[in-house]
């Protein structure tokens, strides 16, 4: 039989035993790139209560506070975390050029020059040069696909990372604003620290003067119940004197301003400008950027299995060579000292050990796994927006009551220090002492309480990935 015979019948088994093996693979398992089987629920159950009221694009907006907003914009656009974050991005943008490259020619050029000297002691002989150029060209033919798929996983790669700083940038957002409701809270607790100060030293004042004149009623354990007062309302002024420290500490962190800079607040909490619609569309979680990010992965680790399994099939590469060599440089570009070869090479893995077959089952399990963290993903979304609609409701409700305790706690007060002072029966410094800590109390919870609704609301925009409406915000 002659060579090329040979060569062509060799070729030719090498081909089926190749396609072969990838058809036995691929009828095994088969990798999963669309959609998965986790659907959103049809409603919210929790919004059982609201207005239909459309909330505007941009979910910093409903706040209705334009402090708070620069500061989100100035966190986004200073912060040391989210800048490295975009910097990462870029760089893994500037890696997907290389599976492209994988796909295209590979062409390089060299030169070489030497020079020798032959001889025997003081005696030369001769002195010898040899100049040479050359072009050496390689390519892969991609017949089965496989690089484009790398290629397709690559890409599928850069959307994910692009996704996950839409995630951290998102995050960085809500938690600034967070961080500036947090401080807003921690002022105005201060600030009625020092009003309950006042008011305890007031009665203090009130209480040692009249034990010392004798008026009936006085007992030495007002004078000990008022001044426990003082002292716990000075502890009190500490205590938040720190946890506003620690606040304003925690935002000039995120706004990359620490430790050069002091900020400011507004002293009023931001106002919600409305309660959550009924009609959200559940859907509307599917814009998640960890949601979005969890489907490239699905789709990265198809393609990469695909690839793994077509490794199993022949692969064929073109090779060209040009090079030219001469004694002078002028030589060099002479067509007569120009030698050229173009090759073809097909090869095909016959036995590695099952290794080829086991990763592309490993991949068929990576993307298996994808599917399952996408799935997991899904379900954690959809609870947190449920518990966000819900704790928005009851925390609403709670607000109604608290704001009526308040009311009710300053009358007590007010009523007490009024008997107190008009000498009614029955009345002493003890009904003023509960009737203030009650009234503090309340409007301490309050202050609280209205924070907390705004923490809610803010948690409700991250787990829906933004407003209550844009489908998407790219």
């Amino acid at each position: 039989m002659k060579p090329f015979a040979l060569i062509a019948l060799f070729s030719t088994i090498v081909l089926i035993t190749g396609c072969a093996k990838f058809i036995k693979t691929q009828s095994q398992n088969q990798p999963t790139s669309g959609d998965n089987t986790v659907r959103p629920p049809s409603s919210w159950s929790a919004a059982s209560t609201g207005d239909n009221g459309k909330i505007s694009s941009g979910w910093l907006k409903e706040f209705r506070s334009s402090d708070m907003t620069s500061l989100v914009l100035e966190a986004i656009d200073k912060n040391p975390n989210l800048n490295a974050a975009a910097a990462r991005l870029r760089s893994t943008e500037q890696g997907t050029i290389g599976s492209k490259s994988a796909i295209l020619p590979s062409v390089t050029a060299g030169s070489s020059t030497s020079r020798s000297r032959n001889g025997n002691g003081d005696r030369l002989r001769s002195i010898g040069e040899s100049h040479g150029l050359s072009l050496n060209a390689s390519w892969e033919a991609d017949l089965w696909g496989r690089l484009r798929d790398l290629r397709s996983a690559d890409l599928a790669s850069y959307y994910a990372t692009e996704e996950n700083y839409r995630s951290a940038r998102l995050s960085l957002a809500a938690n600034t604003a967070k961080a500036y409701c947090n401080l807003v809270t921690a002022q105005q607790l201060l600030k009625l620290a020092h009003q309950t100060l006042e008011s305890f030293e007031k009665n203090r004042d009130i209480v040692e003067r009249n034990y010392k004149a004798g008026v009936p009623g006085t007992r030495a354990l007002a004078v000990q119940l008022s001044r426990t007062n003082v002292a716990s309302a000075q502890r009190s002024i500490k205590s938040r004197t720190l946890s506003r420290d620690n606040a304003a500490r925690t935002l000039e962190s995120l706004l990359g301003r620490y430790p050069s800079s002091t900020i400011t607040a507004s002293n009023e909490l931001p106002k919600l400008s409305s309660k959550i619609p009924l009609d959200i569309p559940a859907n509307l979680v599917s814009r998640r950027p960890d949601l979005v990010a969890a489907q490239h992965s699905i789709y990265q680790s198809a393609k990469l299995a695909d690839a793994s399994a077509k490794n199993l099939l022949p692969s064929i590469s073109l090779s060209a060579r040009a090079a030219t060599n001469g004694s002078t440089p002028r030589n060099l570009l002479n067509p007569h000292f120009i030698a050229s070869s173009i090759a073809a090479s097909l090869t095909q893995s016959v036995y590695r050990g099952g290794e080829l077959k086991a990763n592309a089952r490993a991949a068929l399990e990576r993307n298996k796994a994808a599917i399952y963290d996408y799935a997991n993903i899904s379900i954690r979304a959809f609870r947190e927006v449920e518990n966000a609609i819900s704790a928005d409701i009851s925390l609403a409700q709670q607000e109604t009551f608290l704001i009526q305790e308040n009311k009710q706690a300053t009358f007590a007060e007010r009523s007490a220090e009024l008997d107190y002072s008009e000498g009614v029966d029955n009345s002493g410094i003890l009904e003023i002492l509960e009737s203030q800590r009650r009234a503090n109390s309340a409007r301490a919870a309050l202050i609280n309480l209205k924070n907390t609704r705004l923490q809610n609301r803010i948690d409700l925009h991250l787990a829906l990935g933004g407003d209550f409406y844009t489908h998407s915000d790219r």
